[in-house]
């Protein structure tokens, strides 16, 4: 497949097969994700790989706490929130051959002392972690692997931290969840170039 097949034919897949993933490759779909431009070349990205069910369990309980605390603050009913947890946080976490946690740092980002600049460091290390996410979604579809980039981190990051022991530095940014796809999603609709171009 070329470039523009692996672009087009790209799906979210939420849905595996019981069927493990080879380490060495995930190690290949890392190593071409590591080669997404980045600010400074600073490579601002760190990831977790999740294979150990006690683990993947340990992260959905307190994702999951942290989603429920929220909903019932959203006055969404006990059981309501509870059962959107189970189906929508648990099996997707439990149920994925691979998790991965991508975190951002800010170690080799440039230090500024005024907020203005500082913001906008922070934002470009945002970018190139979204960039290294972006090549790894197209880099599992080129190897047959089926993933879903999810951004639940963002929403319980301390949750996330916790449950991974991460250092204070290291700060969630997304979830992907990745193994060998047991769905073919269709196509989602997309703008035409018009809709979204400015000509000046």
């Amino acid at each position: 497949m070329d470039l523009t097949g692996i672009i087009q034919s790209r799906r979210s897949i939420r849905r595996f097969k019981d069927k493990p993933i080879p380490r060495e490759i995930l190690y290949s779909i890392l190593d071409v994700a590591r080669w997404a431009p980045s600010a400074h070349n600073a490579q601002p990205w760190r990831c977790i790989i999740i294979e150990d069910p006690l683990v993947k369990t340990e992260l959905a309980r307190e994702m999951g706490k942290a989603w429920l605390s929220d909903m019932l603050k959203d006055g969404v009913p006990r059981d309501k929130a509870e059962e959107i947890i189970r189906v929508e946080n648990w099996e997707k976490i439990a149920k994925s051959p691979i998790v991965l946690i991508v975190c951002l740092t800010m170690e080799n980002m440039h230090q500024y002392p005024d907020k203005r600049r500082r913001k906008a460091e922070y934002l470009m290390a945002v970018q190139s972690v979204a960039a290294f996410i972006q090549n790894l979604l197209l880099a599992a579809h080129w190897r047959g692997l089926g993933a879903c980039w999810i951004c639940a981190p963002l929403f319980c990051q301390a949750a996330v931290k916790r449950a991974l022991r991460l250092p204070r530095e290291i700060e969630p940014q997304a979830m992907i969840i990745m193994g060998y796809p047991d769905e073919n999603p269709n196509p989602p609709p997309r703008r035409n170039v018009e809709e979204f171009c400015l000509l000046k």
